[in-house]
Protein backbone atom coordinates (compact mmCIF):
# COMPACT_ATOMS: atom_id res chain seq x y z
CA UNK A 1 0.00 0.00 0.00
CA UNK A 2 1.28 3.44 -0.91
CA UNK A 3 1.74 5.94 1.93
CA UNK A 4 -1.02 8.52 2.28
CA UNK A 5 -0.15 12.08 1.30
CA UNK A 6 -0.11 14.92 3.80
CA UNK A 7 -3.18 17.09 4.39
CA UNK A 8 -1.53 20.07 2.69
CA UNK A 9 -0.89 18.09 -0.48
CA UNK A 10 -4.33 16.47 -0.69
CA UNK A 11 -6.09 16.82 -4.02
CA UNK A 12 -9.63 15.50 -4.14
CA UNK A 13 -12.37 14.72 -6.60
CA UNK A 14 -16.11 15.10 -6.08
CA UNK A 15 -18.34 12.16 -7.00
CA UNK A 16 -21.92 13.06 -7.94
CA UNK A 17 -24.58 10.46 -8.57
CA UNK A 18 -28.02 11.91 -7.90
CA UNK A 19 -31.15 9.87 -8.55
CA UNK A 20 -34.31 11.34 -10.08
CA UNK A 21 -35.99 11.01 -6.64
CA UNK A 22 -33.20 13.07 -5.06
CA UNK A 23 -33.63 15.77 -7.70
CA UNK A 24 -37.39 15.80 -7.09
CA UNK A 25 -36.63 16.59 -3.43
CA UNK A 26 -34.52 19.55 -4.52
CA UNK A 27 -31.14 17.80 -4.21
CA UNK A 28 -29.66 18.82 -7.53
CA UNK A 29 -26.17 17.83 -8.73
CA UNK A 30 -25.14 21.46 -8.13
CA UNK A 31 -26.37 21.22 -4.53
CA UNK A 32 -24.30 18.09 -3.87
CA UNK A 33 -21.24 19.64 -5.52
CA UNK A 34 -21.50 22.82 -3.41
CA UNK A 35 -21.82 20.76 -0.21
CA UNK A 36 -18.73 18.70 -1.08
CA UNK A 37 -16.72 21.80 -2.02
CA UNK A 38 -17.55 23.34 1.36
CA UNK A 39 -16.20 20.27 3.14
CA UNK A 40 -13.04 20.32 1.03
CA UNK A 41 -12.54 24.03 1.80
CA UNK A 42 -12.96 23.33 5.53
CA UNK A 43 -10.14 20.79 5.34
CA UNK A 44 -7.93 23.02 3.19
CA UNK A 45 -8.05 20.56 0.28
CA UNK A 46 -7.96 21.35 -3.46
CA UNK A 47 -10.84 20.12 -5.62
CA UNK A 48 -9.25 18.85 -8.83
CA UNK A 49 -12.23 17.44 -10.73
CA UNK A 50 -15.91 16.51 -10.56
CA UNK A 51 -17.09 13.08 -11.69
CA UNK A 52 -20.75 13.44 -12.65
CA UNK A 53 -22.95 10.33 -12.89
CA UNK A 54 -26.27 12.14 -12.34
CA UNK A 55 -29.16 9.85 -13.26
CA UNK A 56 -26.96 6.74 -13.55
CA UNK A 57 -28.25 3.62 -11.78
CA UNK A 58 -26.20 2.55 -8.75
CA UNK A 59 -26.71 -1.14 -9.45
CA UNK A 60 -23.34 -1.29 -11.21
CA UNK A 61 -21.11 1.74 -11.83
CA UNK A 62 -17.64 0.17 -12.06
CA UNK A 63 -17.70 0.04 -15.87
CA UNK A 64 -19.09 3.56 -16.38
CA UNK A 65 -16.73 5.92 -18.30
CA UNK A 66 -16.76 8.47 -15.43
CA UNK A 67 -15.78 5.72 -12.96
CA UNK A 68 -12.91 4.61 -15.17
CA UNK A 69 -11.77 8.24 -15.52
CA UNK A 70 -11.90 8.71 -11.74
CA UNK A 71 -9.93 5.50 -11.04
CA UNK A 72 -7.35 6.46 -13.66
CA UNK A 73 -6.88 9.86 -11.96
CA UNK A 74 -6.62 8.17 -8.55
CA UNK A 75 -4.00 5.66 -9.72
CA UNK A 76 -2.01 8.42 -11.41
CA UNK A 77 -2.01 10.44 -8.17
CA UNK A 78 -4.02 13.27 -9.72
CA UNK A 79 -6.54 12.88 -6.88
CA UNK A 80 -5.76 11.48 -3.43
CA UNK A 81 -9.32 11.40 -2.11
CA UNK A 82 -12.94 11.21 -3.27
CA UNK A 83 -15.83 13.08 -1.60
CA UNK A 84 -19.42 11.89 -2.05
CA UNK A 85 -22.71 12.62 -0.29
CA UNK A 86 -23.34 9.10 1.07
CA UNK A 87 -22.29 5.49 0.49
CA UNK A 88 -25.45 4.69 -1.50
CA UNK A 89 -24.49 7.45 -3.94
CA UNK A 90 -21.05 5.89 -4.52
CA UNK A 91 -22.63 2.53 -5.40
CA UNK A 92 -25.57 0.44 -4.27
CA UNK A 93 -23.81 -2.81 -5.10
CA UNK A 94 -22.10 -4.04 -1.90
CA UNK A 95 -19.39 -5.85 -3.84
CA UNK A 96 -18.52 -2.66 -5.73
CA UNK A 97 -18.40 -0.64 -2.49
CA UNK A 98 -15.84 -3.08 -1.10
CA UNK A 99 -13.94 -3.01 -4.41
CA UNK A 100 -13.78 0.80 -4.29
CA UNK A 101 -12.47 0.65 -0.72
CA UNK A 102 -9.78 -1.90 -1.65
CA UNK A 103 -8.69 0.08 -4.74
CA UNK A 104 -8.36 3.34 -2.80
CA UNK A 105 -6.57 1.67 0.11
CA UNK A 106 -4.04 0.08 -2.27
CA UNK A 107 -3.16 3.54 -3.66
CA UNK A 108 -3.09 5.30 -0.28
CA UNK A 109 -6.12 7.41 -1.25
CA UNK A 110 -9.12 8.28 0.95
CA UNK A 111 -12.90 7.92 0.72
CA UNK A 112 -15.06 10.61 2.35
CA UNK A 113 -18.78 9.92 2.86
CA UNK A 114 -20.52 13.04 4.21
CA UNK A 115 -23.83 11.45 5.25
CA UNK A 116 -22.22 8.61 7.24
CA UNK A 117 -19.45 10.92 8.55
CA UNK A 118 -16.68 8.60 7.37
CA UNK A 119 -13.37 10.16 6.33
CA UNK A 120 -10.54 7.63 6.00
CA UNK A 121 -7.96 10.43 6.09
CA UNK A 122 -8.63 10.74 9.86
CA UNK A 123 -7.53 8.19 12.51
CA UNK A 124 -11.14 7.70 13.58
CA UNK A 125 -12.28 7.18 10.01
CA UNK A 126 -9.58 4.59 9.40
CA UNK A 127 -10.48 2.84 12.63
CA UNK A 128 -14.19 2.91 11.82
CA UNK A 129 -13.61 1.41 8.37
CA UNK A 130 -11.19 -1.20 9.76
CA UNK A 131 -13.73 -2.30 12.37
CA UNK A 132 -16.53 -2.51 9.81
CA UNK A 133 -14.27 -4.57 7.53
CA UNK A 134 -13.33 -6.85 10.44
CA UNK A 135 -16.98 -7.38 11.35
CA UNK A 136 -17.85 -8.09 7.70
CA UNK A 137 -15.06 -10.67 7.52
CA UNK A 138 -16.29 -12.26 10.75
CA UNK A 139 -19.81 -12.52 9.30
CA UNK A 140 -18.43 -14.05 6.08
CA UNK A 141 -16.59 -16.63 8.21
CA UNK A 142 -19.85 -17.45 9.99
CA UNK A 143 -21.65 -17.91 6.65
CA UNK A 144 -18.73 -20.00 5.39
CA UNK A 145 -18.99 -22.24 8.46
CA UNK A 146 -22.69 -22.87 7.80
CA UNK A 147 -21.97 -23.64 4.14
CA UNK A 148 -19.15 -26.01 5.16
CA UNK A 149 -21.53 -27.79 7.52
CA UNK A 150 -24.02 -28.34 4.69
CA UNK A 151 -21.21 -29.76 2.52
CA UNK A 152 -20.48 -32.40 5.18
CA UNK A 153 -24.14 -33.42 5.30
CA UNK A 154 -24.32 -33.75 1.50
CA UNK A 155 -21.08 -35.76 1.52
CA UNK A 156 -22.48 -38.18 4.13
CA UNK A 157 -25.59 -38.67 2.00
CA UNK A 158 -23.42 -39.45 -1.02
CA UNK A 159 -24.73 -36.48 -3.01
CA UNK A 160 -22.70 -34.70 -5.66
CA UNK A 161 -20.79 -31.73 -4.19
CA UNK A 162 -20.10 -29.95 -7.47
CA UNK A 163 -16.90 -29.54 -9.43
CA UNK A 164 -15.40 -31.65 -12.20
CA UNK A 165 -14.98 -35.39 -12.15
CA UNK A 166 -11.42 -36.54 -11.26
CA UNK A 167 -9.14 -37.15 -14.24
CA UNK A 168 -9.83 -40.66 -15.50
CA UNK A 169 -13.56 -40.47 -14.72
CA UNK A 170 -16.70 -38.76 -15.93
CA UNK A 171 -20.18 -38.24 -14.51
CA UNK A 172 -23.12 -40.22 -15.84
CA UNK A 173 -25.97 -38.56 -14.02
CA UNK A 174 -24.74 -38.45 -10.41
CA UNK A 175 -22.46 -41.49 -10.74
CA UNK A 176 -18.72 -41.53 -11.44
CA UNK A 177 -17.66 -44.00 -14.13
CA UNK A 178 -14.25 -44.52 -15.84
CA UNK A 179 -13.74 -42.32 -18.88
CA UNK A 180 -12.80 -44.48 -21.90
CA UNK A 181 -10.16 -41.96 -23.07
CA UNK A 182 -8.69 -40.87 -19.73
CA UNK A 183 -8.80 -44.10 -17.68
CA UNK A 184 -6.09 -45.86 -19.77
CA UNK A 185 -3.78 -42.83 -19.24
CA UNK A 186 -4.23 -43.07 -15.46
CA UNK A 187 -3.52 -46.80 -15.56
CA UNK A 188 -0.36 -46.18 -17.65
CA UNK A 189 0.74 -43.53 -15.15
CA UNK A 190 0.71 -46.05 -12.29
CA UNK A 191 2.54 -48.63 -14.38
CA UNK A 192 5.29 -46.14 -15.31
CA UNK A 193 5.73 -45.11 -11.67
CA UNK A 194 5.94 -48.75 -10.55
CA UNK A 195 8.66 -49.27 -13.17
CA UNK A 196 10.76 -46.11 -12.74
CA UNK A 197 9.87 -44.84 -9.24
CA UNK A 198 10.31 -41.17 -10.23
CA UNK A 199 7.45 -38.74 -10.79
CA UNK A 200 9.40 -36.47 -13.17
CA UNK A 201 10.28 -39.47 -15.32
CA UNK A 202 6.57 -40.41 -15.46
CA UNK A 203 5.71 -36.85 -16.54
CA UNK A 204 8.31 -36.91 -19.33
CA UNK A 205 7.25 -40.32 -20.66
CA UNK A 206 3.53 -39.44 -20.62
CA UNK A 207 4.13 -36.12 -22.40
CA UNK A 208 6.51 -37.69 -24.94
CA UNK A 209 3.82 -40.25 -25.75
CA UNK A 210 1.43 -37.39 -26.57
CA UNK A 211 -0.83 -37.75 -23.54
CA UNK A 212 -2.35 -34.53 -22.19
CA UNK A 213 -4.60 -33.37 -19.38
CA UNK A 214 -8.29 -32.67 -19.95
CA UNK A 215 -7.74 -29.09 -21.21
CA UNK A 216 -4.65 -29.89 -23.25
CA UNK A 217 -1.97 -29.08 -20.67
CA UNK A 218 1.09 -31.28 -20.24
CA UNK A 219 1.47 -33.49 -17.20
CA UNK A 220 3.50 -31.83 -14.42
CA UNK A 221 4.99 -33.01 -11.13
CA UNK A 222 2.16 -31.70 -8.93
CA UNK A 223 -0.57 -33.16 -11.14
CA UNK A 224 0.97 -36.63 -11.35
CA UNK A 225 1.71 -36.69 -7.61
CA UNK A 226 -1.92 -35.76 -6.87
CA UNK A 227 -3.33 -38.40 -9.22
CA UNK A 228 -1.05 -41.12 -7.80
CA UNK A 229 -2.30 -40.43 -4.26
CA UNK A 230 -5.98 -40.09 -5.21
CA UNK A 231 -7.80 -43.20 -3.95
CA UNK A 232 -10.54 -42.70 -6.55
CA UNK A 233 -8.40 -44.70 -9.01
CA UNK A 234 -8.57 -47.74 -6.71
CA UNK A 235 -12.36 -47.45 -6.28
CA UNK A 236 -12.67 -45.19 -3.19
CA UNK A 237 -13.73 -41.65 -4.18
CA UNK A 238 -12.65 -39.20 -1.46
CA UNK A 239 -14.96 -36.25 -0.68
CA UNK A 240 -15.10 -33.47 1.95
CA UNK A 241 -11.33 -33.60 2.36
CA UNK A 242 -10.23 -30.06 1.39
CA UNK A 243 -11.28 -26.45 1.90
CA UNK A 244 -10.70 -23.47 -0.38
CA UNK A 245 -8.54 -20.61 0.94
CA UNK A 246 -10.41 -18.02 -1.11
CA UNK A 247 -9.48 -18.77 -4.70
CA UNK A 248 -9.45 -21.74 -7.06
CA UNK A 249 -5.70 -22.39 -6.73
CA UNK A 250 -5.21 -22.49 -2.96
CA UNK A 251 -6.59 -25.29 -0.78
CA UNK A 252 -5.76 -26.94 2.50
CA UNK A 253 -6.63 -30.44 3.72
CA UNK A 254 -9.26 -30.94 6.41
CA UNK A 255 -8.59 -33.37 9.31
CA UNK A 256 -8.76 -36.99 8.15
CA UNK A 257 -11.63 -37.59 10.58
CA UNK A 258 -13.83 -35.44 8.29
CA UNK A 259 -12.92 -37.26 5.07
CA UNK A 260 -15.54 -39.51 3.46
CA UNK A 261 -15.23 -42.20 0.79
CA UNK A 262 -17.78 -43.48 -1.71
CA UNK A 263 -17.32 -46.64 -3.82
CA UNK A 264 -16.74 -46.18 -7.58
CA UNK A 265 -15.52 -48.54 -10.32
CA UNK A 266 -11.69 -48.91 -9.98
CA UNK A 267 -9.17 -48.14 -12.72
CA UNK A 268 -6.12 -49.81 -11.11
CA UNK A 269 -5.70 -52.81 -8.80
CA UNK A 270 -5.27 -52.54 -5.02
CA UNK A 271 -1.77 -53.99 -5.29
CA UNK A 272 -0.59 -51.43 -7.87
CA UNK A 273 -2.09 -48.49 -5.95
CA UNK A 274 -0.68 -49.67 -2.59
CA UNK A 275 2.84 -50.12 -4.00
CA UNK A 276 2.81 -46.63 -5.55
CA UNK A 277 1.60 -44.94 -2.37
CA UNK A 278 3.97 -46.89 -0.11
CA UNK A 279 6.87 -45.59 -2.23
CA UNK A 280 5.54 -42.01 -2.07
CA UNK A 281 5.03 -42.20 1.70
CA UNK A 282 8.58 -43.47 2.24
CA UNK A 283 9.96 -40.65 0.09
CA UNK A 284 8.01 -37.99 2.03
CA UNK A 285 9.17 -39.36 5.39
CA UNK A 286 12.84 -38.93 4.45
CA UNK A 287 12.39 -35.40 3.11
CA UNK A 288 12.97 -32.59 5.60
CA UNK A 289 10.39 -29.82 5.15
CA UNK A 290 11.72 -26.23 5.03
CA UNK A 291 11.33 -24.28 8.24
CA UNK A 292 8.49 -21.75 8.11
CA UNK A 293 9.11 -18.49 9.89
CA UNK A 294 6.03 -17.57 11.93
CA UNK A 295 4.50 -14.09 11.70
CA UNK A 296 3.60 -12.77 15.13
CA UNK A 297 0.41 -10.80 15.81
CA UNK A 298 2.21 -7.75 17.26
CA UNK A 299 5.35 -7.89 15.12
CA UNK A 300 6.82 -4.42 14.57
CA UNK A 301 4.87 -2.59 17.29
CA UNK A 302 6.28 -4.11 20.52
CA UNK A 303 9.11 -2.15 22.20
CA UNK A 304 11.06 -2.56 25.40
CA UNK A 305 11.09 0.42 27.78
CA UNK A 306 14.80 0.71 26.94
CA UNK A 307 13.75 1.73 23.39
CA UNK A 308 14.67 -1.48 21.56
CA UNK A 309 12.23 -3.57 19.52
CA UNK A 310 11.11 -6.92 20.91
CA UNK A 311 11.03 -10.10 18.81
CA UNK A 312 9.85 -13.69 19.23
CA UNK A 313 12.78 -16.12 18.78
CA UNK A 314 12.17 -19.62 17.45
CA UNK A 315 12.97 -21.32 20.77
CA UNK A 316 10.54 -19.46 23.07
CA UNK A 317 6.86 -18.34 22.98
CA UNK A 318 7.78 -14.87 24.28
CA UNK A 319 8.65 -11.42 22.96
CA UNK A 320 12.28 -10.74 23.94
CA UNK A 321 14.39 -7.55 23.87
CA UNK A 322 17.91 -8.30 22.60
CA UNK A 323 19.24 -4.75 23.03
CA UNK A 324 18.27 -4.56 26.69
CA UNK A 325 21.18 -4.27 29.12
CA UNK A 326 19.11 -5.58 32.03
CA UNK A 327 19.67 -9.07 33.41
CA UNK A 328 17.59 -11.04 32.74
CA UNK A 329 16.44 -9.53 29.46
CA UNK A 330 12.94 -8.06 29.25
CA UNK A 331 10.37 -10.68 28.15
CA UNK A 332 6.58 -11.10 27.89
CA UNK A 333 4.61 -14.21 26.81
CA UNK A 334 2.76 -13.93 23.49
CA UNK A 335 -0.59 -14.93 25.05
CA UNK A 336 -0.25 -12.40 27.89
CA UNK A 337 0.31 -9.55 25.44
CA UNK A 338 -2.79 -10.43 23.39
CA UNK A 339 -4.89 -10.66 26.58
CA UNK A 340 -3.76 -7.17 27.61
CA UNK A 341 -4.50 -5.77 24.15
CA UNK A 342 -7.93 -7.44 24.10
CA UNK A 343 -8.91 -5.91 27.43
CA UNK A 344 -7.87 -2.43 26.19
CA UNK A 345 -10.45 -2.59 23.38
CA UNK A 346 -13.29 -2.09 25.87
CA UNK A 347 -12.27 1.47 26.71
CA UNK A 348 -10.35 2.25 23.53
CA UNK A 349 -10.83 6.01 23.27
CA UNK A 350 -12.04 7.93 26.29
CA UNK A 351 -12.97 7.53 29.91
CA UNK A 352 -16.75 7.86 30.55
CA UNK A 353 -16.26 11.45 31.75
CA UNK A 354 -14.33 12.42 28.63
CA UNK A 355 -16.93 10.79 26.39
CA UNK A 356 -19.73 12.72 28.08
CA UNK A 357 -17.84 16.01 27.77
CA UNK A 358 -16.94 15.37 24.16
CA UNK A 359 -20.51 14.49 23.19
CA UNK A 360 -21.95 17.46 25.10
CA UNK A 361 -19.78 19.93 23.17
CA UNK A 362 -20.40 18.16 19.88
CA UNK A 363 -24.16 17.98 20.37
CA UNK A 364 -24.40 21.66 21.34
CA UNK A 365 -22.50 22.95 18.31
CA UNK A 366 -24.15 20.58 15.86
CA UNK A 367 -27.63 21.32 17.24
CA UNK A 368 -27.18 25.06 16.69
CA UNK A 369 -26.13 24.57 13.10
CA UNK A 370 -28.77 21.88 12.46
CA UNK A 371 -31.48 24.21 13.80
CA UNK A 372 -30.24 26.99 11.53
CA UNK A 373 -30.21 24.63 8.56
CA UNK A 374 -33.78 23.46 9.29
CA UNK A 375 -34.90 27.10 9.51
CA UNK A 376 -33.28 27.98 6.18
CA UNK A 377 -34.75 24.91 4.49
CA UNK A 378 -38.21 25.81 5.81
CA UNK A 379 -37.80 29.36 4.50
CA UNK A 380 -36.64 28.01 1.14
CA UNK A 381 -39.77 25.81 0.87
CA UNK A 382 -42.07 28.70 1.91
CA UNK A 383 -40.59 31.13 -0.62
CA UNK A 384 -40.87 28.57 -3.42
CA UNK A 385 -44.57 28.16 -2.57
CA UNK A 386 -45.08 31.95 -2.61
CA UNK A 387 -43.26 32.22 -5.93
CA UNK A 388 -45.55 29.57 -7.43
CA UNK A 389 -48.66 31.37 -6.15
CA UNK A 390 -47.51 34.65 -7.70
CA UNK A 391 -46.86 32.90 -11.00
CA UNK A 392 -50.37 31.39 -11.01
CA UNK A 393 -51.89 34.83 -10.29
CA UNK A 394 -49.90 36.25 -13.20
CA UNK A 395 -51.12 33.49 -15.53
CA UNK A 396 -54.72 34.21 -14.43
CA UNK A 397 -54.26 37.93 -15.31
CA UNK A 398 -54.67 38.89 -11.64
CA UNK A 399 -51.24 40.62 -11.66
CA UNK A 400 -49.67 42.92 -14.22
CA UNK A 401 -46.14 42.35 -15.50
CA UNK A 402 -44.80 45.20 -13.37
CA UNK A 403 -46.67 44.08 -10.25
CA UNK A 404 -45.49 40.49 -10.74
CA UNK A 405 -41.88 41.59 -11.20
CA UNK A 406 -42.00 43.89 -8.15
CA UNK A 407 -43.28 41.13 -5.89
CA UNK A 408 -41.28 38.26 -7.38
CA UNK A 409 -37.85 39.93 -7.51
CA UNK A 410 -37.12 39.94 -3.71
CA UNK A 411 -38.30 36.32 -3.46
CA UNK A 412 -36.01 35.34 -6.32
CA UNK A 413 -33.02 37.14 -4.74
CA UNK A 414 -33.59 35.49 -1.35
CA UNK A 415 -33.98 32.04 -2.97
CA UNK A 416 -30.64 32.57 -4.69
CA UNK A 417 -29.04 33.46 -1.35
CA UNK A 418 -30.52 30.35 0.27
CA UNK A 419 -29.35 28.25 -2.67
CA UNK A 420 -25.79 29.32 -1.83
CA UNK A 421 -26.09 29.28 1.97
CA UNK A 422 -27.82 25.91 2.48
CA UNK A 423 -25.11 23.70 0.86
CA UNK A 424 -22.42 25.82 2.57
CA UNK A 425 -24.05 25.20 5.96
CA UNK A 426 -24.47 21.51 5.16
CA UNK A 427 -20.75 21.39 4.38
CA UNK A 428 -19.97 22.93 7.80
CA UNK A 429 -22.18 20.35 9.51
CA UNK A 430 -20.49 17.54 7.57
CA UNK A 431 -17.10 18.86 8.68
CA UNK A 432 -18.16 18.98 12.34
CA UNK A 433 -19.76 15.53 12.25
CA UNK A 434 -16.64 13.92 10.82
CA UNK A 435 -14.23 15.76 13.11
CA UNK A 436 -16.30 15.15 16.22
CA UNK A 437 -16.96 11.72 14.73
CA UNK A 438 -19.49 10.37 17.11
CA UNK A 439 -17.31 9.06 19.89
CA UNK A 440 -20.26 6.98 21.08
CA UNK A 441 -20.45 5.32 17.65
CA UNK A 442 -16.75 4.48 17.57
CA UNK A 443 -16.79 3.29 21.19
CA UNK A 444 -19.78 1.09 20.33
CA UNK A 445 -17.82 -0.39 17.42
CA UNK A 446 -14.81 -0.91 19.70
CA UNK A 447 -17.01 -2.77 22.21
CA UNK A 448 -18.42 -4.91 19.41
CA UNK A 449 -14.90 -5.62 18.19
CA UNK A 450 -13.95 -6.56 21.77
CA UNK A 451 -16.69 -9.21 21.90
CA UNK A 452 -15.85 -10.62 18.45
CA UNK A 453 -12.04 -10.52 18.88
CA UNK A 454 -11.56 -14.19 19.93
CA UNK A 455 -13.43 -15.34 16.79
CA UNK A 456 -11.60 -13.14 14.27
CA UNK A 457 -9.05 -14.85 12.00
CA UNK A 458 -5.37 -14.01 12.48
CA UNK A 459 -5.22 -11.84 9.33
CA UNK A 460 -8.08 -9.60 10.53
CA UNK A 461 -6.58 -9.25 14.01
CA UNK A 462 -3.28 -8.26 12.43
CA UNK A 463 -5.02 -5.69 10.18
CA UNK A 464 -6.82 -4.10 13.17
CA UNK A 465 -3.56 -3.89 15.12
CA UNK A 466 -1.73 -2.25 12.20
CA UNK A 467 -4.46 0.40 11.87
CA UNK A 468 -5.02 1.35 15.49
CA UNK A 469 -1.71 0.66 17.24
CA UNK A 470 1.12 3.17 17.35
CA UNK A 471 3.36 1.36 19.84
CA UNK A 472 3.26 -1.14 22.73
CA UNK A 473 5.93 -0.51 25.37
CA UNK A 474 6.79 -3.33 27.80
CA UNK A 475 8.42 -2.39 31.10
CA UNK A 476 9.00 -4.09 34.46
CA UNK A 477 5.51 -5.29 35.36
CA UNK A 478 3.91 -2.58 33.21
CA UNK A 479 2.59 -2.45 29.63
CA UNK A 480 1.79 0.84 27.91
CA UNK A 481 -0.37 0.85 24.77
CA UNK A 482 -0.15 3.90 22.52
CA UNK A 483 -3.19 3.71 20.26
CA UNK A 484 -4.66 5.99 17.59
CA UNK A 485 -7.11 8.46 19.17
CA UNK A 486 -9.74 11.02 18.30
CA UNK A 487 -8.84 14.69 18.89
CA UNK A 488 -10.17 16.18 22.11
CA UNK A 489 -13.17 18.50 22.10
CA UNK A 490 -10.89 21.51 22.63
CA UNK A 491 -8.73 20.52 19.66
CA UNK A 492 -11.78 20.06 17.47
CA UNK A 493 -13.32 23.40 18.44
CA UNK A 494 -10.00 25.14 17.81
CA UNK A 495 -9.63 23.46 14.41
CA UNK A 496 -13.23 24.26 13.50
CA UNK A 497 -12.71 27.91 14.40
CA UNK A 498 -9.53 28.14 12.30
CA UNK A 499 -11.15 26.62 9.23
CA UNK A 500 -14.33 28.66 9.39
CA UNK A 501 -12.60 31.99 9.95
CA UNK A 502 -9.71 31.61 7.49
Amino acid sequence: MKPALSEAAKRVGIWIRVSTDDQARGESPEHHEARARMYADSRGWTVVDVYNLAGVSGKSVMDHPETKRMLKDMRAGRITGLIFSKLARLARNTRELLDFADLFKAEGADLISLQEAIDTSTPAGRLFYTMIAAMATWEREEIGSRVAASVSVRAKLGKKLGGQAPFGYRYEGHDLVPDPKEAPVVRRMYELFAEHGRIRTVCRLLNDAGHRMRKGAKFGYTTVNRLLTDSTAVGRHRVNYAKSLGDKKRWHLKPESEWMFHPVPPIVSDDLWNRANAALTERRSTRKPPAKKPVQLFAGVVYCDCGGKMYVPANTPKYVCYTCTKKPKNKIPITDLENVFHSQLRDFFFSPAEIAKHLENADSTLKEKADLLASMEAEDARLKTEAEKLYQLYLADKLSVDSFGERHRPIEERLKQLGDEIPRLQGEIDFLKINYLSSSEVVSEAQDLYSKWPSLPFEEKRRVIENITEKIVVGDGDISLELCYLPSSAELLSKEHRNLTD
